[in-house]
């Protein structure tokens, strides 16, 4: 029995159709119930083997065919991109499936902590799914580019083929039917998994910045909510509205300190596949556009793929960015809580000064801003996703003048 987040009151959480799907779609990544039985993990283990194995075969023949056009430009970039984003995925799946307990984990404090219910704060979720938008039409995208592939076994019976969807070339007649038919099963097989993990492990990863982003929203409006109920009650406290206002920061700079740890579990276990995400994307989008300029009306899924492509790396850099300002304006926050109105009204001097010292306590905490990185390369920003961009243009203008 595959993992099924929970809130903390134990009720099942709704999760959105991309997440919904990568979990019912993809086993070798999602991880188990701890309740799980024997069978349940047998049949998990089972699946990853042949899942890791039918990758290394479609790694020797997608190689094999590259090797094979070497001569030929066109010929060969027709079969880079499936190789490459092949290759990106048996390395960022198998990092995933070697670390699904700790995934878990990183889901089960989400969902318990930071997750956002609707029940109980419908317009902050409301303007969370409106922050997802981006990454529900990427995932429309790569669904898109994978039924284009799938139209292939129907171009078979039409036209009396026996293709691959992909651009592979076997040691052997794979058009036999008896070879045929199981190596296109493991043709579709390998693509759900690698759609599912394109559009999937985005969609977690932005549920999970976009809800910390809205708890760090949070921090400040509940600062200045206590600061402006002290003032405006009706009898001003001045002898213990230093301590209460005090009290109020300490327990959300406790909440604040938690978010802080839990972006750096976050930040350990997606900076790795992010790295591998975006040193792979450079050399994808070159290819895909390539195929897709050189000749658009015989390329359509190419064209689709770089737009999916081109979408994902957006919506990460956009998450990130979002995250990035708000947490640089965290210590900004802190400073413009209205603290100076609660100290002008307060009469202990010594609680006046605590309230200071624990506010430049505040603002030093969150001196540095919260930022995903890929291995600490780079922060996954707009910015980074730009630099992508003009490298994979630089790489296409290159190949472009070699045609």
């Amino acid at each position: 029995m595959r993992y099924r987040p929970r809130l903390a009151n134990g009720k099942l959480v709704s999760l959105p159709w991309p997440i919904a799907m990568y979990r019912v779609l993809n086993p070798t990544v999602w991880p188990l119930e701890d309740t799980a039985s024997r069978w349940d993990i047998f049949v998990e283990r089972a699946l990853l083997v042949f899942s890791f194995l039918t990758f290394l075969q479609h790694h020797a023949v997608d190689l094999n065919y590259l090797l094979d056009n070497l001569n030929d430009m066109d010929i060969m970039l027709t079969g880079m991109p499936t190789y490459l984003i092949l290759v990106e995925i048996q390395i960022r799946g198998f990092q995933l499936a070697r670390h699904k307990a700790a995934f878990k984990r990183v889901l089960q404090k989400f969902y318990a902590e930071i997750y956002v219910p609707q029940a109980t704060e419908s317009n902050t979720y409301a303007r969370i799914q409106r922050q997802m938008l981006g990454t529900r039409i990427n995932s429309i995208m790569y669904i898109m580019a994978l039924l284009n592939f799938f139209l292939v076994p129907i171009q078979n019976i039409i036209y009396h083929r026996r293709e691959m969807l992909y651009k592979q070339l076997y040691p052997f007649d794979n058009t036999q039917l008896r070879f045929y038919i199981p190596l296109i099963g493991t043709n579709i097989f390998v693509g759900i998994i690698i759609t599912t993990m394109l559009f999937g492990e985005l969609n977690v990863l932005g549920e999970i910045l976009m809800h910390m982003n809205a708890r760090y929203g949070q921090l400040g409006e509940h600062l200045r909510m206590t600061a402006k109920h002290l003032l405006a009650a009706n009898t001003v406290d001045k002898g213990r509205i230093a301590r209460q206002y005090r009290q109020a920061l300490v327990q959300i700079l406790r909440r604040n300190v938690e978010l802080n740890n839990f972006g750096a579990q976050v930040e350990a276990q997606f900076s790795f596949r992010i790295f591998i995400l975006f040193a792979f994307s450079a050399a994808l989008l070159c290819a895909l556009s390539f195929k897709s300029y050189t000749n658009p009306s015989a390329n359509f899924t190419y064209i689709v793929w770089f737009v999916a492509k081109f979408l994902e790396l957006l919506a990460f850099g956009m998450l990130g960015s979002i995250l990035y300002k708000t947490t640089d304006e965290l210590g900004l926050m802190y400073y413009t809580s209205g603290w100076e109105q609660i100290v002008y009204h307060s009469s202990n001097v010594r609680e006046n000064v605590l309230l200071m010292k624990m506010l430049t306590l505040a603002i030093e905490i969150n001196s540095q801003p919260f930022f995903l990185t890929g291995l600490k390369y780079f922060r996954v920003t707009l910015v980074a996703v730009v630099k992508i961009i003009q490298g994979a243009f630089s790489y296409f203008t290159f190949l472009v003048s070699l045609r």
